[in-house]
């Protein structure tokens, strides 16, 4: 219980703040909460004391209580296509909407002080920002736009609704028209615009090394290292000696592979086997042992944990380490000897552990095999060491029918790859699969952090002890109900009466949308319903891998909390005391933010790509799916390549169209023709900006004849009557 009671107290306040002049008591409570464990109602009890301890809540009469209504608040700027933007704030139940005359200088991502100015019951509250507290970013790209004696910089991000003033001395060279990094260091209250100073200049806009390095620059990631750092990481010792093998673990006579992507060069992982004499098996989960080569205050440590992750673009690989590290020293190469972190489990047919073992060990990989070639053992192919990969695979499909019987969730969503020609052009999309193989693989990766963070949290020394876990809270219900909402417009439910009931019913929704057009958008908006997976030092479970305990101890090569829990289990089975629990919660918390970081560059570059690609298909007819409908238009991603692009409401020229929110359709309000989440159109592209990541679709009518009858209705389009309706969005 004590894992989940934070998230219980923000429920309670968001119950009793939907109905802000009403008293509860706790079975009242309860029961909007659908809850009917009596466990669960003495928390309720119990959270209801502490929030009015806390002057949260006040009450009203003998057990029953109202919510003490506040007006400002703290909470996060999400800016939208209209250059207005809403207050995110945890213990509201609705996001506070800001229009763009009270953002007050706020951008996107700032942490801000609100306060609610106007509220109506269903209706978004309106608010305006009283003071930013800090801000999310000041670097930004953008094309420069060059006048007599300054500069205007348009920035790449869309989200960024103003542009930045930079006096001539303050340009750095930039001439008209280039593409550059741009810093604010300023703002000053009556004054338009902030004011920025160019910080790089990276060359001419469409050019494929200026945008990549642009994307990286825009989420502040580096995409060289430090000579300092590189001659270090180069000066380390190559060799292993008899010295250092001694204090580990030798595994070296037992067969061990690795299975990893074709184009891949740094091998971090491989899984070992051999049969032991009472009819188990041995499996080992290695890991490389990237703690032993990056020592704690080192300049390798320190850039390490500044980068906290690799960045994996649509055409490179911006890594964590120095690639003497990742693709040498810690890559697990075959026909090598190399020091590893090592998981070992005595395991059955089935799936069942019996003993485990962790600890440093040195392997030999005895060969390297690609997804596809292990793919192609399985279905039948032969091939080296046939038996340990079939049995391999039988392991692991049993531990995931466990896993899935325990009440995870079945996540696998499309992965859009393209082939690139030697410019850095896009020549073909193609979808990644996830096979038998990857599978696999990635059962005794889960198997290996789950039993690591087992291990020390209940097994090691000291009892309260300081560790980094991969945590993944439950979905907030508000979040779940408007999903709900959503997938029942296309015949689908979700059962929210229980945390049972609600995974089983997403399971089968994920399942049911194999094959249809609505696929891709429906698992987007499922992985958008849940909480997002961090790092802290507070346990409290993995909701979407139903696992109680769970680490990322599986790629130190390329993510810095993985090298934290290899260095405090170490310490952990040397007996040493447990570090300070906020040091590390610290670092948790950055690791976590470059990963949100790395995750966005990912995306940006996947849809630049996609955007070069998409050009070159002008005028070419492409169906596609409603995925999204706003005030602004209609995003529709093609089936054929999940393209997605934006039809302007403004372009859409056979009628006077508004939005529905209540619907999430646009509706035309002559003719009464309805666009919603989920419908097939036809669309071509009408225009690509690359640089801004940004497509415009055009729609393509039913047929030339369909246009015909809505213009001769309506004594031609041009001449339609003004709408009634007020297009802005209603909040």
């Amino acid at each position: 219980m004590e894992k989940h009671k934070h998230s219980l107290l923000i429920k309670i306040l968001q119950v009793l703040g939907t109905y802000p002049n009403k008293s509860f008591n706790y079975k009242q409570i309860a029961a909007k909460l659908e809850f009917d464990s009596e466990k669960l109602r003495k928390q309720i009890q119990k959270d209801l004391q502490t929030l009015e301890k806390q002057n949260k809540i006040r009450q009203t009469s003998r057990g029953k209580y109202q919510i003490i209504q506040k007006t400002i608040f703290i909470g996060v700027i999400d800016i939208t296509g209209t250059g207005s933007g809403f207050a995110i704030v945890d213990e509201l139940e609705k996001d506070i909407f800001i229009p763009n005359h009270r953002l007050n200088k706020a951008l996107h991502g700032d942490l801000v002080e609100v306060e609610i100015i106007k509220q109506k019951p269903g209706k978004n509250p309106e608010g305006e920002v009283l003071r930013i507290l800090e801000r999310a970013k000041t670097h930004f790209t953008g094309i420069v736009r060059k006048f007599k004696t300054y500069a205007f910089i348009d920035p790449d991000d869309i989200k960024m609704y103003k542009e930045i003033f930079v006096t001539k001395e303050n340009l750095k060279g930039a001439e008209d028209g280039e593409k550059v990094v741009v810093e604010i260091f300023d703002w000053p209250e009556k004054v338009g615009s902030p004011i920025g100073r160019v910080i790089k200049v990276l060359g001419q806009p469409g050019d494929h090394e200026v945008e990549i390095h642009a994307i990286l620059d825009e989420y502040d990631l580096p995409y060289e290292f430090d000579p300092e750092v590189q001659t270090f990481a180069d000066n380390l010792p190559k060799q292993i000696t008899a010295k250092e093998i001694k204090k580990r673990r030798d595994m070296r006579a037992v067969t061990t592979f690795t299975i990893d992507p074709e184009d891949a060069k740094d091998f971090d992982d491989a899984l070992s086997i051999r049969k032991l004499d009472n009819g188990r098996y041995e499996i080992g989960v290695h890991i490389a042992d990237v703690s032993h080569y990056v020592k704690p205050g080192t300049i390798l440590d320190k850039e390490a944990f500044k980068r906290a992750t690799s960045v994996y673009l649509v055409d490179r690989v911006v890594p964590m380490l120095p690639e003497v590290l990742s693709n040498e020293l810690c890559s697990l190469r075959p026909n090598e000897d190399k020091l590893t972190f090592s998981a070992v489990f005595e395991m059955d047919e089935t799936g069942k552990v019996y003993k485990e073992w962790y600890g440093r060990t040195v392997i030999h990989s005895d060969r390297r095999f690609t997804y596809e070639q292990a793919q192609e053992i399985i279905e039948g192919k032969d091939g080296d060491f046939k038996e340990d990969i079939l049995l391999l695979d039988k392991i692991a499909k049993k531990l995931r029918e466990k896993r899935f019987k325990k009440g995870a969730i079945s996540f696998e969503r499309t992965e859009v790859s393209f082939k690139i020609d030697d410019k850095g052009n896009p020549v073909e999309v193609y979808f990644k699969e996830s096979k038998d193989a990857h599978k696999l693989i990635e059962e005794f990766m889960l198997l290996a952090n789950r039993k690591v963070a087992e291990f020390v949290t209940k097994k090691l020394p000291p009892k309260n002890k300081t560790f980094v876990y991969r945590v993944h809270d439950d979905p907030a219900p508000e979040k779940l109900q408007e999903l709900n909402t959503i997938v029942q417009k296309f015949g689908y439910e979700l059962n929210l009466k229980s945390r049972k009931s609600i995974i089983k019913s997403i399971n089968r929704l994920l399942q049911d949308i194999q094959d249809k057009p609505e696929k891709n958008m429906l698992e987007t908006l499922t992985i958008r319903s849940m909480s997002k997976a961090i790092y802290t030092t507070e346990n409290r479970g993995h909701y979407g891998l139903a696992f109680d305990y769970y680490t990322h101890f599986t790629s130190p090569i390329r993510r810095y909390p993985d090298v934290m829990v290899h260095r405090l289990l170490q310490k952990y089975l040397d007996k040493k005391p447990s570090p300070d629990q906020e040091e590390y919660e610290k670092k948790c918390v950055h690791s976590t933010n470059m990963e949100i970081q790395a995750t966005s560059a990912e995306r940006d570059s996947v849809k630049y790509m996609q955007t070069k690609y998409i050009e070159d298909f002008k005028d070419v007819p492409f169906e596609g799916v409603i995925t999204g409908v706003t005030e602004w238009g209609i995003y529709v991603e093609l089936t054929a390549n999940k393209v997605e692009g934006l039809v302007r409401r403004t372009e859409m020229r056979d009628d006077y169209y508004y939005y529905d929110e209540d619907e999430y359709a646009m509706i035309g309000e002559i003719t009464g023709k309805k666009y919603q989440l989920g419908d097939m159109v036809t669309v071509k592209v009408k225009s690509t900006n690359p640089e801004k990541k940004q497509i415009d679709f055009e729609m393509i009518y039913d047929s030339l004849e369909d246009l015909k009858n809505i213009n001769n209705k309506n004594n031609t389009v041009s001449k339609l009557p003004k709408p009634k309706r007020n297009f802005r969005k209603k909040e």
